[in-house]
C-alpha cells in the first residue's frame, strides 16, 4: 500500500510551508515536494501607486531581508528617473557607500540570526535531539557565553542598520539617485568603539570568527555525515564585479557549473532574455530556470553556497575572510561545492566577510560627505527600471514600469528563495531517499523528519518573499460530515 509522509509546518523558517514525501508499495520514494500554500500579492497591489513608493512598500514583504528589498527597489528607481547604472550615470560615492554599508549590516545580522538561532543548536545537539533542546533555549543552557556573544553581535548589526536607514526595521534612506542622509559622525564612532551598550567593531570581527569555529569543530567530528548529507547538483549564480568575484550590490550576473566554467554571464537588466519561470498547481512559488538549458539542467543555486562557488577571492582588505574562503575552495579541489550542509560553512564565512567590509566602510570619510543625490535632467525620465542585489539568501531582482504620470503599471520580483526552489526540492528528495528509500521497515521518527527540515533550513528560505500566483486564485469551500466524508464543495 502506498504511503505519504507529511511534515506540516516546516519549522524555523520564515513563512509557511509543508513537505509531503510519497512512497510506493516497496517503500521506494517516488516523489518529495515542498508545498508553499501561502500567497502574498505585493506585485499586484503595488500597481497604481506612485513609483517612488515602491522601495518603501515592497520592503514590507519581509521583516528579515527588508534592506535588500529596499535597495533593490531603489536601484530600479534610479533607472526609472534616468540616473541608474543602465543609463551610464555614475552614482556619487557617498550614496553608493551608504547603501553598501546598510546592505552589509543587514547581511551580518540576518546570517547571525539564521546560523546561530536555527542551525547551530542542531550542530551541537544533533538532528535527532529532542525538539525542546535543539533550539536557542537549549543553546543558552549549554553555552551561555556563546549566546551572549551572539545576542551582542546581532544587536550591533541591528544598530548599524538603524544608523544607516533610520530604523532597525523597514527604515528608509534611499531616494531616486542617492540617499537622504549620510552617516552621522557620532553614530559611526559608536559603532566602531562600542559605546552606549554596544560591543566594539573589533569585538564584532572576533565574534564573527566564533561562528566559523563552531562549524569547523562540528565538521571535524562529523565529517562523513556532513559531507554525505544531501549532495545535490545545481548551477551556481551570483552578482560579480569586473574581476569575476562576488559583489553584493552591483555587477553582472554570472552562472557557473560544477567545474566553475561560466555557463552564462550577462547584464542583469537583460534577465528576461535568459530566464523563464515555471509554475506548478501545488505551489505558489515559481521555478526559475535558464531558457538555454531548460527547467532541470537550467536551475540554479543562490545564496551563501552559490556565491562562494562563483567567487575566487574577496577584496584584499578582508584577510580573515580570504583565508577562510581559500580553505573552503581547497576542500573540493577547486570544484563547485554541492554539499547542502556546507551552506552553513559558507554562511559563517560571509558573516566574517561582512564584518571586515563594514570595518573598511566605517573608516571611509566619504560617509560623512554631503553630496547625496544626483538630480536627473528634466527629460531623463525612462519609466522602467531593474534592480538586482545579493540578498543574504541570494540574488534578488525587482523590475518596475510606470506610466507618464509616474504610477506603477507593472512589478515583478524574483527572489532568492524562488531561485533555490528546484534545488530545495532536490534536497528534500535526497534526504527522503537516504532515510526511507527501499527499507523494509522504514520507521518514521522525529529525527528523520527533522533531517528533512535541516535540508530545507540550510537554504534559510523566506517563503513570504517567494510566493506568487499565476492566473486565478479560486476560493474553495468544502463541507464535510461528522465522519469526514465530503458533502458538498463550492469553487468561486
Amino acid at each position: 500500500m502506498s504511503r505519504k509522509l507529511v511534515i506540516d509546518p516546516v519549522s524555523k523558517i520564515e513563512g509557511h510551508g509543508k513537505v509531503i514525501v510519497y512512497m510506493d508499495d516497496d517503500n521506494q520514494v517516488t516523489d518529495a515536494k515542498l508545498y508553499v500554500a501561502e500567497f502574498r500579492g505585493f506585485e499586484k497591489f503595488v500597481q497604481g501607486h506612485p513609483y517612488w513608493e515602491a522601495p518603501m512598500l515592497l520592503q514590507r514583504i519581509c521583516g528579515i531581508c527588508f534592506v535588500s528589498h529596499h535597495l533593490c527597489g531603489a536601484k530600479a528607481l534610479d533607472d526609472m528617473v534616468g540616473v541608474g547604472y543602465s543609463t551610464g550615470v555614475q552614482m556619487l560615492p557617498t550614496p553608493e557607500k551608504m547603501r553598501r554599508l546598510g546592505h552589509y549590516m543587514q547581511q551580518l545580522q540576518s546570517h547571525v540570526t539564521a546560523y546561530f538561532y536555527c542551525i547551530v543548536p542542531e550542530m551541537l545537539f544533533g538532528m535527532d535531539a529532542p525538539p525542546q533542546q535543539r533550539n536557542v533555549v537549549g543553546l543558552v543552557e549549554a553555552d551561555p557565553e556563546l549566546v551572549k556573544r551572539v545576542v551582542a553581535l546581532r544587536k550591533w548589526g541591528q544598530e548599524g542598520i538603524k544608523a544607516v536607514l533610520g530604523k532597525r526595521m523597514h527604515g528608509i534612506n534611499s531616494v531616486p539617485g542617492g540617499v537622504s542622509q549620510n552617516l552621522d559622525q557620532a553614530a559611526r564612532d559608536r559603532l566602531i568603539n562600542g559605546e552606549e551598550g554596544l560591543i566594539s567593531l573589533d569585538d564584532v570581527i572576533e565574534y564573527a570568527q566564533d561562528g566559523l569555529k563552531v562549524f569547523k569543530d562540528f565538521h571535524a567530528k562529523n565529517r562523513a555525515e556532513v559531507d554525505a548529507f544531501a549532495e545535490v547538483p545545481a548551477l551556481n549564480m551570483s552578482l560579480v564585479n569586473d574581476e569575476g568575484n562576488v559583489d553584493y550590490y552591483h555587477g553582472d550576473i554570472r552562472i557557473v557549473d560544477k567545474d566553475k566554467n561560466i555557463v552564462e554571464q550577462f547584464d542583469y537588466h537583460d534577465y528576461l532574455d535568459y530566464f523563464s519561470e515555471a509554475t506548478e498547481e501545488w505551489s505558489y512559488m515559481k521555478f526559475p530556470f535558464l531558457k538555454s538549458l531548460g527547467r532541470e539542467a537550467g536551475s540554479v543555486r543562490v545564496g551563501a553556497l552559490g556565491r562562494l562557488n562563483v567567487t575566487k577571492s574577496y577584496e584584499h582588505n578582508c584577510p580573515l575572510a580570504n583565508a577562510a574562503l581559500e580553505e573552503f575552495h581547497d576542500y573540493t579541489g577547486g570544484k563547485a561545492n554541492d554539499m547542502t550542509l556546507h551552506t552553513n560553512w559558507a554562511r559563517a564565512i560571509e558573516i566574517l566577510h561582512s564584518a571586515e567590509q563594514i570595518k573598511v566602510l566605517l573608516s571611509d570619510p566619504d560617509l560623512q560627505k554631503d553630496q547625496l543625490v544626483i538630480t536627473p535632467a528634466d527629460n531623463a525620465w525612462i519609466g522602467e527600471g531593474v534592480g538586482v542585489v545579493e540578498a543574504p539568501r541570494g540574488t534578488l531582482l525587482h523590475h518596475y514600469r510606470a506610466d507618464k504620470a509616474g504610477n506603477i503599471t507593472f512589478a515583478n520580483l524574483i527572489v532568492a528563495t524562488t531561485q533555490n526552489n528546484t534545488v530545495m526540492n532536490r534536497t528534500i528528495r535526497s534526504v527522503a531517499d537516504a532515510y526511507l528509500g527501499g527499507k523494509e521497515q522504514a520507521e518514521i521518527t522525529e529525527g528523520m523528519m527533522n533531517a528533512i527540515e535541516v535540508g530545507i533550513r540550510a537554504y534559510d528560505p523566506c517563503l513570504s518573499c517567494a510566493t506568487h500566483a499565476m492566473g486565478q486564485m479560486p476560493l474553495v469551500i468544502t463541507l464535510l460530515d461528522a465522519d469526514g466524508k465530503l458533502i458538498e464543495e463550492k469553487i468561486r
